[in-house]
């Protein structure tokens, strides 16, 4: 009798699963045994696994086998924002505004509204942003210890385009990019849009294994390397200089290109340079102003070196052209006034404060956290999948973020991430002792 295909396993067992006759929670036979039940290559039973656990149905977990994953849609890179319970916290993605950015919004469009040419914010604009726009971006950019012209600034509709932008001008389909084992799930989504072979770098709580990258650098044709080595999503490390000098090193060393998330850098009030400092012909820097002015002002930039900018230019033309004329007028004005300055100082201010209420209602547990970051890495019990504490945790009304989010290569840590910037301030020790509570009485 002929052994059945890989597809016909996965199409049975996912089938059972979504019936409910393998119910959440079901411990799975081993690849060995599975294999050896169905007469398949051990290979092939690894690839049943695979498949049922990208459509979401099953997990793996290291030393303990894999499981039919707890469906519940509150975990994964885009986690359900319907609860089955009115909601106390989102605690899955960051959403700060500080108190009065409403009136500040107002005046900003009574101010564009009376200005003498109204009527060149409908234009389009050239792909990348008019000059004098790119101009302000740099100044502001100085601040962060980026020294770049203008030309080589383009400006885009938030940080994740930018991305985007860079890699398309960068890879083409099975180039490798060089990752964190954990990381932002932005760069996952393009990776797969884009047929890029993620390669993972295994992670410490202070930084990306140099040495792990630099025998992969050397191993295999890496095109570019992501990397956020201020204020990294999601563990918060804030890489040393020497560590950056490295990480430049190895880049020029290896003919490969850095790609630079500085998203969350503004938290750390005095980082050391950033990479672009270190190696700018080697570097393409990214950010945007949601994380320090609003996560609805979709603008954004990248910094390239010059021998780019022609295809860089080319691929925005490509997408959808850059930022639009009128949010380019908002930020760029709230940029050179200086709103975007005083923002990011209550922003540092406002995510010290949550870390300290965090470390206190966290105290024990196992916890990861810089103290400028607005995120905080938990791990779990042995007996804790992350899926199962997400259901858990949405049947108390708190949304979290599994780790499974960040994980870009087969280990699967038990952990969830807990973005802290959107919760009230003086709510977020209720809400934490709330989930403390919810996560410590799952039973073994």
């Amino acid at each position: 009798m002929r052994p059945p295909s890989y597809k016909a396993i996965v199409d049975e067992y996912a089938a059972a699963i979504r019936s409910g006759a393998l119910p959440a929670g079901t411990r799975l036979p081993t690849h060995r045994r599975l294999a050896r039940e169905r007469r398949i290559a051990l290979a092939t039973a690894t690839r049943v696994y695979t498949e049922l656990a990208a459509a979401g149905l099953v997990v793996g977990e290291q030393g303990r086998g894999t499981f039919v994953r707890t469906r519940s849609g509150y975990d994964g890179i885009e986690p359900s924002r319907a609860l089955p319970v009115p909601r106390v916290a989102d605690l899955s993605f960051n959403q700060p505004l500080a108190p009065g950015q409403g009136d500040l919004l107002r005046q900003a469009l009574r101010t564009l509204a009376s200005s003498g040419d109204a009527e060149a914010l409908l234009r389009q604009h050239p792909p990348g942003g008019h000059r004098h726009d790119r101009a302000v971006v740099a100044r502001h950019l100085l601040g962060r210890g980026v020294d770049t012209a203008p030309e080589n600034v383009l400006l885009t509709s938030g940080a994740q385009q930018a991305l985007d932008c860079v890699l398309r001008t960068l890879t083409r389909p099975g180039d490798v990019l060089a990752v964190d084992a954990l990381s932002y799930p932005g760069v996952k989504l393009l990776a797969a849009a884009h047929g890029l072979d993620l390669a993972p770098v295994p992670v410490t709580t202070t930084g990306p294994d140099l040495d792990a990258l630099e025998r992969l650098c050397r191993a295999r044709p890496v095109r570019a390397v992501y990397t956020m080595p201020t204020v990294h999503n999601p563990l918060g490390w804030v890489l040393n200089r020497a560590q950056r000098d490295r990480l430049a090193a190895i880049a020029t060393a290896c003919g490969c290109m850095l790609i630079e998330d500085g998203t969350y850098a503004f938290l750390e009030a005095s980082p050391p340079p950033p990479l672009h400092a270190l190696a700018p012909e080697h570097t393409c820097y990214v950010a945007g102003l949601s994380k320090n002015v609003a996560p609805g002002l979709r603008f954004g930039f990248a910094v390239l070196p010059g021998h780019l900018l022609r295809a860089a230019t080319s691929s925005l033309r490509s997408a959808a052209w850059g930022a639009p004329g009128l949010v380019t007028a908002l930020a760029t004005g709230w940029l050179a006034d200086g709103t975007v300055a005083r923002l990011e100082r209550h922003r540092r201010a406002d995510a010290a404060a949550r870390q300290r209420i965090a470390a206190t209602a966290l105290a024990g547990l196992d916890v990861t956290a810089h103290p400028a970051s607005y995120l905080v890495w938990l791990g779990l019990a042995e007996h804790q999948r992350p899926d199962r504490v997400a259901a858990v945790l949405a049947g108390e009304g708190i949304l979290v973020s599994t780790a499974d989010a960040f994980v870009t290569g087969p280990h699967r840590p038990r952990a969830v991430r807990l973005a802290l910037a959107t919760p009230p301030l003086d709510a977020l020790a209720g809400v934490l002792g709330r989930l403390r509570a919810a996560v410590e009485a799952i039973p073994p």
